[in-house]
């Protein structure tokens, strides 16, 4: 039996979660009380609950010395176990050290307060990142939106660029590419010319026009990525993943984006390849890009192989990123299903996601 089915109602609870949930033949995220995720019998889809800071701590906090590396420890742990298991029981954690960070900035002065300002900034950012990859889209937009802000305060023009571009990113994602292409042109003219921050931007502009159909457009915005790339020095930590294999995956699932499937299959293939293993979560969003683009070139066996092994890992992970892949799957692979391996693949997916009575 199906792990989510009928668990209940969606209704009205004011401790919600946001989950994958099939309506209407779709794969949606959407906020469901915790009661009834707890009932599917699927605990871990529940576990993005932060934990309220008690006054006690909040004194604590404000009475110890200067937290900052102690913080900047930490943001680098979570991110490296985002890496592995996906941010649904990274983010409450995140969260939680926000406003233990938030209250020490406060209570700090000078210098103090302006490097915990700007670390705080990076916690909103990331907070921003891992709420987009679970699908909660409103807590995405509030941490990053506080982020940005923060930056103009800091002064840190690099920063603000990278959030820019980071907005660019959630609006193409969220269904608003041409708000996407505003974002992005902000982003580079905030960056600095020459720096990685620059292509970053020119990446997130030609993703938005790929979205809206524009592959013109988007072919050029790529070559003046590699070109920009080819000149761009070390900006320390912007960008410094930055490197011609990353263009050519990103490049990739703007070719599927723009129906050409066949050299998006490939591209995601050679992604794979190299992708290290740490990087679980990413190697699940990649097979199911793979799949989706295999399925688009008419293999739909191999697309159904490459889709259930991105099953698991969207179990795992609960990212809204594997899932939204895998629901364009589902749908594609839908005329198929007597094909080898298609049920198996769609019976796997639908195991994983909530069914609302």
């Amino acid at each position: 039996m199906n792990a989510f089915v009928r668990a209940g109602s969606l209704g009205d609870d004011t401790d919600t979660v946001v989950v994958p949930a099939r309506i209407h033949g779709r794969i949606l995220f959407v906020p469901v009380p915790r009661r009834v995720v707890l009932a599917s019998g699927i605990a871990s889809l529940a576990a993005t609950a932060m934990p309220a800071a008690t006054p006690a701590a909040a004194t604590e906090l404000a009475d110890m010395g200067s937290p900052f590396e102690h913080f900047a420890q930490l943001r680098r742990v979570m991110i490296q176990t985002d890496n592995l298991i996906g941010p649904r029981h990274v983010l409450p954690a995140l969260q939680q050290h926000l406003v233990s960070l938030a209250t020490r900035r406060r209570a700090a002065r000078g210098t103090d307060a302006i490097k915990l300002l700007a670390l705080e900034t990076r916690y909103e950012e990331l907070a921003g990142w891992f709420a987009q990859d679970i699908g909660d889209e409103r807590t995405a937009h509030g941490h990053t939106a506080k982020a940005l802000d923060a930056s103009h305060i800091t002064g840190d023009t690099d920063l603000t660029a990278y959030i820019l571009g980071r907005k660019a990113q959630l609006a193409v994602d969220t269904g608003h590419p041409a708000d996407a292409l505003g974002l992005a042109a902000a982003a580079r003219r905030t960056a600095r010319p020459g720096s990685r921050l620059e292509v970053i931007a020119v990446l997130h502009e030609a993703h938005a026009h790929a979205v809206l159909g524009e592959g013109g457009e988007a072919h050029r915005a790529y070559d003046t990525a590699r070109a920009l790339l080819g000149r761009a020095g070390s900006d320390g930590v912007w960008g410094s993943w930055l490197d011609a294999a990353y263009i050519s995956t990103a490049r990739a699932r703007s070719l599927a984006a723009l129906g050409e499937y066949e050299q998006a299959a490939a591209g995601f293939d050679s992604a794979l390849a190299v992708l290290p293993s740490a990087y679980r979560r990413d190697r699940g969003v990649y097979l199911a890009r793979a799949a989706r683009a295999h399925a688009g070139t008419g293999n739909v066996t191999l697309a159904a192989r490459i889709g259930g092994q991105a099953v698991g890992i969207a179990a795992e992970t609960g990212s809204a990123r594997i899932f939204g892949q895998l629901d364009r799957l589902d749908r594609a692979l839908a005329p198929a299903t007597g094909e080898d391996g298609v049920a198996e693949f769609r019976a796997s997916l639908d195991r994983i996601v909530l069914h609302p009575a």
